[in-house]
């Protein structure tokens, strides 16, 4: 298996085709999913927030689709996850919930979150609902319909910023935190 952590050199960087440009100025309904916490999380209930939307990590015993870096995008979400997980107090001192999110299924983000460390939440929308209530674009990839990524910054319940695409994803916290800052 190769090296999670890392990024690879070559991966296609995606591009920006304004999938994310309507979700400035959306108000995040009231959706309660299932999170790695063992609790469910409405995503309404958080006033400041970063929300990092990834596809899927991998991990032991989980087969990532055929091809998965060519498809842009796609690699790197435990890189992200970490550098989140590196920079979750620098979040809480600007007084931001943290919240990774995805179409995983519970029982692999939650393994994966046991073994990386990760202590805030990692929602599951596995049948992808918030997602479609927001229109968050997806891919598709080994039979599965999954999220590109994206990062939301919501103030007020509102999303106020969206990082999209995100490359590399090992700098998107590092990106996030500079803009709050």
């Amino acid at each position: 298996m190769a090296d999670l952590h890392a990024l690879p050199e070559g991966i296609p960087e995606p591009l920006d085709d304004g999938a994310c440009d309507h979700l400035p100025g959306l108000r995040l309904p009231s959706t309660s999913l299932p999170a790695t916490t063992g609790e469910r999380y409405d995503l309404s209930e958080a006033s400041e927030l970063v929300m990092y939307v990834y596809p899927r990590t991998g991990g032991p015993g989980i087969n990532l689709p055929a091809d998965w870096d060519l498809i842009p995008g796609a690699r790197g979400c435990t890189p992200q996850s970490c550098a989140f997980r590196d920079a979750s107090r620098s979040f809480q001192k600007l007084g931001f919930d943290l919240i990774g999110f995805s179409a995983q299924n519970s029982s692999e983000q939650a393994e994966f979150a046991a073994r990386e460390h990760i202590r805030f939440p990692l929602v599951s929308d596995q049948d992808l609902t918030l997602g479609a209530s927001l229109g968050l674009p997806t891919f598709e990839a080994g039979g599965l319909t999954l999220y590109r990524r994206a990062t939301l910054v919501v103030r007020e319940h509102t999303i106020e910023k969206v990082f999209y695409p995100v490359f590399p994803p090992d700098q998107n916290a590092h990106e996030v935190l500079a803009y709050l800052s």
